[in-house]
């Protein structure tokens, strides 16, 4: 009995000894708490980055709201006011109000606040890291039944990520010379960048002088009937993007875009062997269907092999799970912006996602939240999230076939969420299956109008917040499904 209680003992001060306490500093809690009983000016030196759930000690984050509320009404915080309002409780001998004098008495001066509020804001970060590894633990310990692994690492890096965008101590106000010197910055990036523009440019001129490239945190969708190319324009202006993608390494390691930019695709219909054939088959001038039948000769093969030889360093990453969820969607999106870069992200189509909830009994509110997920994750990665999108049959009814925002499946949430709604348009499609009996009057002028139409396209921007709306010519090439600028007649040599 005595050997089983000495190993008991033996334990159990093992254990203590391994016990480790969460990382705090409750010196400078005092220290800063001292400051600001001393001098309120101490307070307004954190109190953009720093909140109450920041300290460690429950009766410091009590004293930290007091003063909080005091200062914000325009009142003084200091040991004589604040005393009314925290009570009383024996804190190792002192009262609260001894304890708050001592706090001021041993203060320590203002210039020194801000480093203070730094260091017990980062070591509640590293406590909250803490909780979310034990959380991870424990989850997987006692997982519900329905619950898999891959939504427990989804929900971690939601956290963790959440965690690492909201602590961070940069913002507030900022002085006009500060933000003269980001606007030039903007305006020199802007000129060193292909096309001059703001945005990311597409490589079709028309439409980034129309939109400006595509810009920063926007939700841009791009809509179409089948059979119109949506698919093509959006694995066109992808392909451009990362073709000229040019990154700058900078000091601290990190590599800043520079033109171009590196893109995420979900594939959500075709597979990645479709979409890179689709890419190849543009690139190289051959039919897709010939590549896929083996059906080219010598000179055609190398000239494929040329092409993907060219776009193996491109910075282009293909997702094509089916079926997945905005939730999804969006861990695998910040997963890819934090291990290789992310400048562009695209969704082809949004109508294959799925909402969060297991049952999706209206379909309307599901589009919703996929809509408002997509553009809050636009601004969360601060990127640019072009979403392909199917319209309603409606369109096929009328005589002009050219789309609208009312044409939007669910188009409510789509049209009130985007930025900049464009929407493909080919003549020649609907065109084709209008031919009159040969020989008739109806046929010549059909006839024309094919010849009007074939090989062109028109991008229709129905909405867009940050310039006007308004079609773009475009050229199309059905055979390698590939968009260009169209020449414009003004830009064309003199004819001789």
């Amino acid at each position: 009995m005595a050997t089983i209680n000495s190993l008991v003992t033996r334990l159990e001060a093992a254990s203590e000894a391994q016990f480790r306490l969460a990382p705090h500093n409750i010196d400078a809690e005092q220290a800063l708490l001292g400051a600001i009983l001393v001098n309120n000016d101490a307070y307004f030196r954190v109190s953009d980055f720093l909140e109450a759930e920041h300290f460690q000690e429950e009766v410091h984050r009590r004293i930290f709201e007091v003063a909080t509320s005091l200062i914000k009404a325009g009142k003084v915080a200091t040991p004589i006011t604040l005393k009314t309002f925290l009570g009383d409780q024996d804190l190792g001998g002192l009262t609260i109000p001894q304890y708050l004098a001592r706090l001021a008495a041993e203060a320590t001066t203002v210039i020194n606040a801000e480093d203070y509020g730094r260091t017990i804001h980062d070591l509640a970060v590293r406590r909250r890291l803490i909780e979310i590894g034990e959380d991870m633990v424990n989850e997987a310990y006692d997982a519900a039944v329905d619950v898999s692994p891959r939504e427990q690492i989804e929900d971690a890096e939601r956290k963790l990520y959440e965690l690492a965008e909201t602590g961070r101590y940069d913002g507030g106000f900022q002085t006009f010379s500060t933000a003269l010197t980001a606007a030039v910055d903007i305006a020199a990036a802007a000129y060193k960048r292909e096309g001059k523009l703001s945005g990311l440019a597409t490589g079709l001129i028309e439409l980034d002088r129309q939109m400006g490239g595509l810009q920063t945190s926007d939700l841009i969708i791009l809509a179409g009937r089948p059979g119109m190319g949506k698919t093509a324009l959006a694995t066109n202006i992808a392909f451009n993007i990362a073709k000229a993608y040019r990154g700058e390494k900078h000091p601290d390691g990190t590599i800043k875009t520079v033109n171009g930019g590196i893109v995420g695709f979900f594939s959500l219909e075709m597979s990645a062997e479709q979409l890179a054939t689709r890419i190849i088959a543009e690139q190289s001038g051959i039919p897709s269907y010939k590549i896929r039948r083996g059906d080219i000769r010598e000179d055609e093969f190398y000239k494929l092999t040329d092409a993907a030889r060219e776009m193996q360093t491109m910075p282009f990453h293909i997702d094509q799970t089916g079926g997945i969820s905005i939730a999804q969607l969006a861990a695998r999106a910040r997963r890819l912006k934090r291990q290789r870069g992310l400048d562009l992200l695209v969704v082809d189509y949004l109508q294959l996602l799925s909402g969060s909830s297991k049952r999706s009994d209206n379909r309307v509110q599901e589009i919703t939240e996929i809509t408002t997920g997509l553009k809050a994750l636009a601004k969360e990665l601060a990127v640019p999230i072009l979403a392909l999108s199917q319209l309603s049959r409606q369109v096929e009814a009328r005589d002009d076939k050219r789309p609208q925002l009312s044409d939007l499946r669910e188009s409510g949430s789509i049209e009130q969420d985007a930025d900049v709604v464009m929407f493909v348009y080919r003549e020649e499609y609907y065109l084709k299956n209008k031919e009159p009996k040969m020989g008739t009057e109806e046929h010549f002028k059909w006839q024309a109008d094919m010849d009007q139409a074939h090989g062109r396209a028109e991008v229709i921007i129905g909405k867009q917040r940050h310039g006007p709306t308004g079609a773009v010519q475009l050229s199309f090439q059905a055979d390698v499904t590939r968009f260009g600028n169209l020449a414009q007649e003004d830009h064309l040599p003199e004819r001789t």
